[in-house]
């Protein structure tokens, strides 16, 4: 008789970060800078970091939520199944909690500390991505990522914005 114990699996930075989708992150930071070298004008570069910054983490946070959102359905399929809220590394509670902090302390840091134009796009940015994307139409409808795909072309904008 063999008696074996096993242990929860340790929550790591490594399991947040990977919420965050740092490949999306890294696309939509280049995209968000884009707009910032773009716009007419000029602006003090810690505020165009600030902005970049913003851009940044709005977009870990709706990855996070749409793992969040999704875990039920991302344990079934290959791509997805070794995602930490699959895998038991984070619950779906605190993946939530994670994004919804990092969403709204991204949003009021870019109204707050660059305009509040820049600060709206990005809120609505991150309500597209979750609420329309994510919630209503990736189960009901092909074409999702159509509709959905705004968010992904709103960072420019976002960066013109803030200039």
């Amino acid at each position: 008789m063999s008696l074996s114990l096993t242990h929860p699996p340790v929550t790591t930075v490594g399991d947040f970060l990977a919420l965050l989708k740092p490949r999306v992150m890294s696309l939509v930071i280049f995209t968000g800078l884009a707009g910032i070298v773009a716009a007419p004008g000029s602006v003090h570069p810690l505020t165009a970091f600030t902005a970049l910054l913003c851009i940044a983490v709005a977009a870990g946070a709706s990855g996070c939520l749409n793992m969040a959102y999704d875990s039920d359905i991302d344990g079934l399929m290959s791509r997805t199944a070794k995602r930490p809220i699959p895998m038991g590394h984070i619950g779906r509670d605190e993946a939530l909690i994670f994004g919804w902090i990092l969403a709204i302390g991204a949003v009021a840091t870019m109204g707050l500390f660059v305009n509040f134009l820049a600060g709206g796009l990005l809120a609505f940015t991150v309500f597209v991505y979750v609420m329309v994307y994510t919630l209503w139409l990736k189960r009901r409808t092909a074409q999702n990522i159509v509709i959905g795909g705004l968010s992904g072309a709103l960072p420019p904008a976002i960066g013109w914005a803030a200039i």
